[in-house]
C-alpha cells in the first residue's frame, strides 16, 4: 500500500465531518501537491511524498499517545475523528510551498557539485499552524481544541510568544499531545530518513 493509499484509508475511515470530502478532493486535485510534497526543504523527509509520510507518522504517534492511560486521565476521551484531523492535516500549510531547486555542495574530492534540494516559496504567507487552520476551515469546521492543536503544534520550537504556547497547552491538552507526536515523528520515527 502506498502512503497516499494509507492516508486515504485513514482519512475516509475516521473523518466524516461536513466538508471533509471536499477537502480531500482538493488534496487529490491538480491544485494541490500534498501527496507529492516533501516535508521540508533539506532535512526532514525532504523528498517526494515526505509530507504525506510525515502526516501518517504523526497520526501513528498521536494515536498511541492519546491512548496511554495517564494521558487519557488528563485529557479524557478524544474522538478518532479529532485525532485523524489534527494529525493528518496539521501541516497542510506545506502544500504548494516547496519547489524543486539545486544548491552547491562540495563532493568528497572538494569539487563543487549541484545537488537537488527544495526552495521554500509561499504565495500565502500566513504563518505555519495558523495557515493550516485557515486552509482546513475553508472546507470544514474545526472544533476549538482541534484548531488550537493545529495552531500550536510547533510547540516551544516556534517563534510564538512562549506564554501563548504554555497557555494553549494548558487550556487544550490535545495541542500538547499533537506537538509531542509531531516531535516524536520528526526526531525518532524519521531520524534516519
Amino acid at each position: 500500500m502506498t502512503k497516499q493509499e494509507e492516508f486515504l484509508e485513514v482519512y475516509r475511515k475516521h473523518i466524516h465531518r461536513e466538508g471533509a470530502e471536499e477537502l480531500l478532493q482538493y488534496l487529490l486535485s491538480d491544485a494541490s501537491d500534498f501527496f507529492r510534497a516533501p516535508a521540508s526543504t533539506r532535512f526532514h523527509l525532504a523528498y517526494v511524498g515526505g509530507l504525506v509520510e510525515h502526516s501518517l507518522n504523526v497520526y501513528e504517534a498521536l494515536t498511541k499517545y492519546v491512548h496511554r492511560p495517564e494521558i487519557q486521565q488528563w485529557i479524557g476521551d478524544v474522538s478518532e475523528e479529532s485525532v485523524a484531523i489534527v494529525a493528518l492535516l496539521h501541516d497542510l500549510c506545506k502544500t504548494n510551498v516547496y519547489h524543486p531547486s539545486f544548491r552547491n555542495q562540495k563532493d568528497a574530492s572538494g569539487k563543487w557539485i549541484q545537488i537537488p534540494t527544495y526552495e521554500f516559496k509561499d504565495e500565502l504567507p500566513y504563518g505555519h499552524g495558523e495557515k493550516s487552520v485557515y486552509m482546513i476551515s475553508s472546507f470544514m469546521k474545526l472544533k476549538r481544541d482541534e484548531a488550537f492543536a493545529i495552531r500550536y503544534h510547533m510547540g516551544f520550537s516556534s517563534t510564538e510568544e512562549k506564554n501563548n504556547v504554555s497557555q494553549a497547552f494548558t487550556m487544550y491538552p490535545l495541542a500538547f499531545c499533537l506537538s509531542t507526536a509531531d516531535m516524536e515523528a520528526t526526531f525518532l520515527i524519521e531520524k534516519d530518513k
